[in-house]
């Protein structure tokens, strides 16, 4: 198994993307821990199912935006389960909203979970990983990034900036057998795709040259292969799996 024993961290795990990932690792040997930051009820589901595949897993509470939890949180996963050698950064949170309705407080809060929070969460986990000389981590940024989106300002200039946090730590952490790389997710059909309306989400399958949405199931195969060996040669990178609509305007 790709990581038989090793020990990992998924944010956002309750559901949609991270929880496809958490499943993933623990079939491929991960003991894993399911970070929430409201839902706990569907954390510990996670967790059951985890369990059931014979691995160790931990639910584990936390606001990524709120440095001093985040610190609690992986002195907490350490303590449980051992020290993390595995981290997928995916909490995050879209919150469109039109750009005359924008507010600035809706500006730090959307920059505070989805950037603050995955640089909370890596530099947390980044010592340890630097003493043990290994670790492997995954930021999930977005399309957003890389394309106009007009209603979801903040949430594409974090993701923009999760972008550029992976180049600028790779070459920093690459000497201690540290590699960082991200992946830019499309459309996704999960729990997120609710905020927006029947219309919009027949659009975003019309858009996209595949034909159809991406199933969370599919990000949680590419980010497996960023966090194993199979992708040994690569840090820095950003992936795209988008089904062909990052080429679409």
């Amino acid at each position: 198994m790709k990581f038989e024993g090793r020990i990992a961290l998924v944010t956002g795990a309750s559901r949609g993307i991270g929880k496809s990932t958490a499943l993933k690792l623990a079939s491929e040997g991960a003991n894993v821990a399911v970070h929430y930051a409201k839902s706990a009820d569907k954390a510990k589901a996670v967790c059951e199912q985890l369990r059931a595949l014979g691995r160790n897993a931990i639910s584990v509470q936390a606001d990524v935006a709120d440095r001093d939890a985040v610190n609690r949180m992986v002195t907490q996963v350490t303590g449980e389960l051992g020290p993390i050698e595995l981290l997928v950064n995916n909490a995050g949170d879209v919150g469109s909203v039109p750009f005359s309705e924008l507010t600035p407080e809706h500006w730090d809060r959307i920059i505070a979970v989805n950037l603050t929070g995955s640089f909370n969460v890596l530099w947390a986990v980044k010592p340890g990983m630097i003493a043990r000389r290994f670790g492997r981590i995954v930021n999930v940024a977005s399309i957003a990034a890389l394309a106009v989106r007009p209603d979801q300002m903040p949430y594409a200039a974090a993701k923009a900036g999760v972008i550029s946090l992976t180049k600028s730590c790779c070459g920093a952490l690459a000497p201690h057998n540290i590699r960082v790389n991200a992946v830019a997710p499309g459309a996704i059909a999960t729990d997120m795709l609710g905020e927006v309306t029947p219309a919009f989400a027949e659009h975003l399958r019309s858009t996209t040259p595949l034909g159809r949405l991406g199933e969370p199931e599919e990000m949680a195969n590419v980010i497996a292969f960023l966090l194993s060996e199979e992708s040994s040669y690569m840090t820095g990178a950003t992936v795209i799996a988008s089904g062909g609509r990052i080429l679409m305007p």
